[in-house]
């Protein structure tokens, strides 16, 4: 994982990658500079560039939304098209201003590690040389002193001589311990940025993906209407649905079978009813989360899962539950990172905790607050079950625990999470943040170069928004 750096020089890729913008020339390069101070500038200029281009797509934001507010023809809907199609290749753009930025990162930790290890080879060449002059020191007995012929001012030379050299041997112990610590912290730094770096490029694929969608999507329109505003409108027309067609219509769902649109859209009504959430958000997350889901693929516990994290965990969730963890599908792990993602809305078992009412014996909760354990520790348990911790069981008000395969309770659970993260606020705003606090964590849902997931939601959800108030209009 950790790449060895034999030069000071910078990688070609780095600079390969920092050029795509031309933003790295604006001030010329002076031979005085360090390799740092040069990633350090570089770093400042790519923030700017991401800057940039989240205003870019905020603007685009705007548009959309002001052609969303006006009345439906076939000139508002390919612009809307064409707007969303910018925005996605914006949003290509940042994801390679956040590549290269994480590519500098690496550079600079793959440096600080090599200096850090020659730091430590020289420390264990001073311990040897304080160990060596230790033992000769130690191989003399008093009376080998005394009757040396010394005088007493000499002897008492050796003796603090002794001292010194043992004081010294200490300071030197502890600086390789301390050496090796930090060296220990910057590969566990390193191996973080490696695994944003595999990330960013797998979801630049899935943004690469939405964007030929959405051109398909615009040739399919152009096609069927030849241009025409009376050909689009008759084909709107012929596309109305009934009711039964709408609550017919399949949703698909990772980790279980397809159910019924209807039966989903009643799952979110309920789950808003006990959260806030918007149904038709909620839909969009989970929809969302099936495109994630068909990407990674299937996977299994004792391959895919993190190891000390989630599968000590997900034995007990498993065992609680009745079933075989064989059985059960989970995520597969992708290039970067862990998979073993549970039920259509994706919770790893960790994180189911807190909602489906698993506490760690040792600390008397789920998440480490109590005590702030080594996270290792803390996640080997032993785990146990409280129903009366179990917020989805109790939500519900059902008598057994809370399943994350089971569809009603995945929808629950994602509602409830979906409203720690902001969601019940309202506004596309607020739904948007909180889809990409799901997905990318709170650090990173300002991050341009993780919208397309906060952009593919509330495109999904403005789609379930339309099934829904078709269908109250034609139950009236």
């Amino acid at each position: 994982m950790f790449a060895t750096l034999r030069s000071r020089a910078i990688p070609a890729i780095v600079i390969g990658a920092l050029t795509l913008f031309g933003i790295l020339y604006l001030t010329p390069l002076t031979h005085a500079e360090t390799n740092q101070e040069i990633i350090a500038r570089r770093r400042v200029e790519l923030q700017k560039e991401l800057t940039r281009l989240e205003g870019l797509m905020n603007e685009q934001q705007k548009l959309l939304s002001s052609k969303q507010g006006e009345r439906v023809s076939l000139e508002r809907d390919l612009k809307i098209i064409d707007t969303e199609i910018e925005k996605a290749r914006i949003a290509v753009r940042a994801q390679e201003v956040g590549i290269a930025d994480l590519e500098n990162n690496i550079f600079l930790k793959e440096a600080n590690i090599l200096e850090l290890t020659e730091k430590i080879e020289r420390e264990k060449e001073s311990l040897g040389s304080l160990i060596r002059r230790t033992a000769e020191l130690d191989e003399k007995t008093l009376v080998e002193v005394v009757f040396s012929g010394k005088s007493i001012s000499e002897f008492f030379a050796e003796v603090d001589d002794f001292e010194a050299v043992k004081q010294a041997l200490q300071v030197s112990f502890q600086e390789l311990d301390g050496l090796r610590s930090r060296s220990s912290e910057e590969k566990g730094l390193l191996e973080e940025q490696h695994l944003s770096q595999q990330e960013l490029r797998e979801l630049q694929l899935l943004q690469r993906d939405r964007l030929k969608d959405q051109e398909a999507e615009k040739a399919r329109i152009l096609h069927a209407t030849k241009g025409e505003e009376k050909r689009y409108q008759s084909m709107i027309s012929t596309t109305q649905q009934t009711a039964a067609q709408i609550r017919s219509e399949l949703f698909e769902l990772r980790g279980t079978n397809s159910i019924n649109l209807g039966d989903a859209i009643e799952f979110s009504n309920f789950a808003s009813l006990k959260t806030g959430v918007r149904p038709s958000f909620l839909l969009g997350v989970l929809k969302q989360e099936t495109r994630l889901g068909e990407f990674l693929g299937n996977g299994n516990w004792g391959a895919d899962m993190h190891p000390t994290r989630d599968r000590p965990l997900f034995k007990v969730i498993a065992a609680t539950l009745g079933v075989d963890p064989n059985n059960m599908p989970v995520s597969a792990k992708p290039s970067y990172g862990w998979g073993g993602a549970m039920g259509p809305a994706q919770f790893i078992p960790s994180t189911w905790a807190c909602y489906g009412g698993y506490i760690n014996s040792n600390t008397g909760d789920c998440n480490n607050a109590q005590r702030g354990m080594e996270w290792d520790a803390f996640w080997a348990g032993p785990w146990t079950y409280h129903p009366g911790a179990d917020n989805l069981r109790n939500l519900r008000g059902k008598q057994s625990p809370s399943n994350p395969w089971d569809n009603q309770d995945a929808f629950l659970a994602a509602a409830v999470l979906m409203r720690d993260n902001g969601a019940a606020a309202g506004g596309y705003e607020a739904e948007r943040t909180a889809a990409l606090r799901y997905f990318a964590g709170w650090g990173n849902a300002s991050n341009p170069a993780y919208a397309f997931y906060g952009d593919g939601v509330m495109q999904h959800a403005s789609y379930f928004q339309t099934q829904i108030d078709a269908l109250k209009q034609l139950s009236q």
